[in-house]
């Protein structure tokens, strides 16, 4: 397993262990979170957990439409739930997803698309927000993480599109 710790000091074997309880935490909370997808169109069900700085989960699942581009990804769920509630300031998210019925033991590759990621770009630091991707469905503790920069390397970012100043 990979783990990534947010400072940039070489990680300790504690620092290693509390985020990967964390992250596992989280995991557990998205597949609980995957439960509630509506997808009837794809098949494909997804839940997010997203913690925020102060501790708290928001959760988010998928939800699908007929016209497809009203839909919205489990990711962005939990994002504007939190956001809705006041919260700005996040540090990990994470997702899992598989076909819906999937059995324990799936091998799971669920990262979120571009659309997620620049949503993540415009509340989070790139170089400090982990995403945690699982790798199975039944083994919380099976997964991967990344800083939000490796995913997004060249966000595009609110302030070019500000006028410069003179």
């Amino acid at each position: 397993m990979m783990f990534k710790v947010a400072n940039h000091a070489p990680p300790t074997p504690t620092a290693e262990t509390a985020a990967g309880t964390r992250n596992s935490e989280l995991v557990a909370a998205a597949t609980r979170a995957r439960q509630n997808a509506y997808a009837p169109y794809s098949g494909y069900t997804v839940g997010a957990a997203l913690s925020s700085t102060d501790g708290r989960i928001f959760i988010g699942c998928n939800v699908e439409n007929a016209a497809f581009s009203p839909s919205n990804c489990a990711e962005r769920t939990a994002f504007f739930t939190a956001i809705a509630e006041g919260v700005r300031d996040f540090d990990a998210i994470a997702i899992v997803g598989a076909p819906a019925g999937a059995r324990p033991g799936t091998r799971l590759s669920c990262s979120p698309c571009g659309v997620c990621r620049q949503v993540m770009a415009e509340f989070c630091d790139p170089d400090h927000f982990t995403v945690i991707v699982a790798r199975t469905l039944d083994t919380p503790e099976d997964h991967q993480a990344f800083l939000l920069r490796e995913l997004l390397p060249q966000a595009f970012a609110g302030d070019i599109t500000r006028e410069p100043e003179r």
